[in-house]
């Protein structure tokens, strides 16, 4: 025997958690970003950058790989990178093993800056996410958002080998052209101290760079 069919659309119930999901979702997200505006002047943005070229070997990255790291678009983070180059947040080098591009370094100001905004941002995680939880919700959590991406990124790699299929030409990244969808597994969006990474580590490099 079959279980039970499950409706094709969601019910009453099943959407007021959805939007329940969906807008306290929201009110988390843009309270951690006021507070890590308020406490580091960094954005969300900045944060994301500097979380993973902390997390880089050499706190390094080829533009194409930390694109595809953040999840962003090249233009989104062409924008990004500019900003945070007039601070002096990160500089561009020429690659020294590929002559084709160059790679964005996190610089002494950088590693600072997020040092300086790693702590704060953590207790408010712990106060805004964590604490109103028992573990066993916790534990919950973890375990539906882990569905959820399995889901996603399903549905993501459909749709990348239907591109396939059809044709569209050479996927080989450049750091002059985009960046193929085929072109390795993409990070969700890095908004602070999320990512499958996520750590509370001090000192985990030599500069003392912490990883979230």
């Amino acid at each position: 025997m079959t279980g039970p069919r499950r409706r094709a659309y969601p019910t009453t119930e099943e959407l007021r958690i959805w939007r329940d999901f969906i807008e306290t979702a929201q009110a988390l997200r843009a309270e951690l970003t006021a507070r890590l505006q308020r406490d580091s002047s960094l954005s969300s943005g900045d944060y994301s950058v500097l979380l993973t070229l902390s997390e880089a070997d050499g706190s390094r990255l080829r533009p194409s790989v930390l694109a595809r790291a953040l999840d962003w678009e090249r233009s989104r983070l062409s924008h990004q990178l500019g900003r945070m180059e007039r601070r002096g947040l990160v500089r561009r080098e020429e690659c020294a093993t590929d002559n084709r591009g160059a790679e964005v370094v996190l610089t002494h100001e950088g590693a600072q800056a997020f040092r300086a905004a790693a702590l704060p941002h953590l207790r408010a995680i712990r106060e805004l996410f964590l604490d109103p939880l028992t573990e066993e919700q916790i534990a919950a959590v973890g375990d539906a958002a882990a569905a959820l991406r399995v889901r996603t990124e399903s549905q993501r790699g459909h749709r990348a080998d239907a591109g396939d299929a059809v044709g569209s030409g050479d996927h080989t990244p450049s750091d002059g052209g985009p960046i193929a969808a085929t072109d390795g597994p993409r990070r969700r969006d890095s908004f602070p101290a999320e990512g499958p990474r996520m750590r509370q580590q001090v000192g985990r490099r030599p500069g003392g760079d912490i990883a979230l």
